[in-house]
């Protein structure tokens, strides 16, 4: 689709994903095209991109440079094979490239390893965990997508201008859904390319960052809400985002998500008032947009991260706290 002034976007299927697709943008510069985000490393999805690369009248050979919005593999997965065809740069956020530089230095059981003990320290059955054990055992964790993607040979420097020769773009660090995401900002204010941080009509998941040598329990969704303040205050004309379509209204928008998390956070208040309850037990009793027994297995693991998320936030606003001598650790009402 053209967006006019020199910007395209490509639908770039997800494979078995809900979502569909993600909107690779291709913006013109002075030295060759630059693409926001490249989508999932899959050959259906590669062939998407290079065929509405032909499309708008250029090639992959003919890509300047990727810039990533943030890590993870619908956005960054064909970065690599983008560089390989044309010798592009690819440019992400230090936070988001340190996760990239674990993913790929980690022992291929390391994630396996520890999602497991994440999900059965959150309160997750036997049942769940179970598959990722046989995983594990059978030695297949190496054929978990998104364990070697590309290193990054640029940096995103937020509040630099990114390099799009002959625009004035801005990055704009929007930490909550990774902790290196960013948005890119026109300085005429006319678009925003949001990534995954704001999206018109579904509020992006905001889980846990993960990083098995870290125990610092931070607030993901205290760095989100903050962000969508920031980037209400910019004011854009029009927001680009990742999934979905383009939109105008940003500041209507961010109101919007902002509303929805203080209420979610009240249901989650609600609920562990009743009764201490662990994440997984949380996760159960939340409102999705489908039955619990109805969410499959990956989604299940999204979902107990959320919930693990919002307790955070609640535990630092001195609403919740653990229930002493729990194990899993439960939360209730403070």
């Amino acid at each position: 689709m053209e967006h006019g002034d020199g910007i395209w976007s490509i639908p770039v299927p997800i494979p078995d994903n809900p979502l569909g697709h993600t909107l690779v943008y291709v913006v013109d510069t002075d030295r060759g095209p630059v693409l926001v985000d490249t989508g999932w490393d899959d050959p259906a999805s590669y062939d998407a991109l290079a065929h509405g690369l032909t499309a708008i009248g250029t090639s992959l050979a003919d890509v300047h440079g990727v810039l990533v919005t943030h890590h993870h593999p619908d956005h960054h997965g064909l970065s690599g094979k983008v560089r390989e065809a044309s010798g592009a740069w690819i440019a992400m956020h230090p936070a988001d490239a340190a996760v990239v530089r674990r993913a790929r230095g980690a022992r291929p059981g390391l994630w396996l390893d520890y999602l497991a003990a994440k999900l059965a320290a959150a309160g997750a059955p036997e049942e769940h965990l179970a598959p990722l054990r046989a995983v594990r055992a059978e030695r297949r964790a190496a054929d978990v997508p998104g364990l070697r993607p590309a290193l990054p040979d640029r940096e995103i420097v937020p509040g630099e201008r990114v390099p799009l020769a002959g625009r004035a773009v801005r990055a704009v660090w929007t930490p909550g859904h990774t902790p290196g995401h960013v948005c890119l900002f026109e300085e005429d204010g006319r678009r925003l390319f949001s990534g995954d941080h704001l999206l018109p009509g579904i509020s992006p998941h905001i889980g846990l960052y993960e990083d098995p040598d870290d125990a610092t329990a931070g607030d993901p969704l205290g760095d989100y809400l903050d962000s969508l303040e920031r980037v209400a205050r910019l004011d854009p004309a029009e927001v680009l985002p990742a999934h979905e379509h383009a939109f105008t209204g940003a500041g209507a928008r961010v109101r919007e998500l902002l509303d929805h998390h203080t209420a979610r956070l009240a249901s989650l208040r609600a609920l562990i008032a009743e009764a201490p309850r662990t994440p997984w037990q949380l996760a159960e009793a939340m409102q999705w947009n489908r039955p619990w027994e109805q969410i499959p297995f990956p989604s299940r693991n999204i979902a107990v991260a959320e919930a693990e998320a919002h307790l955070r936030r609640l535990v630092k606003l001195g609403h919740a706290e653990p229930v002493p001598g729990s194990d899993p650790v439960a939360y209730t009402a403070a």
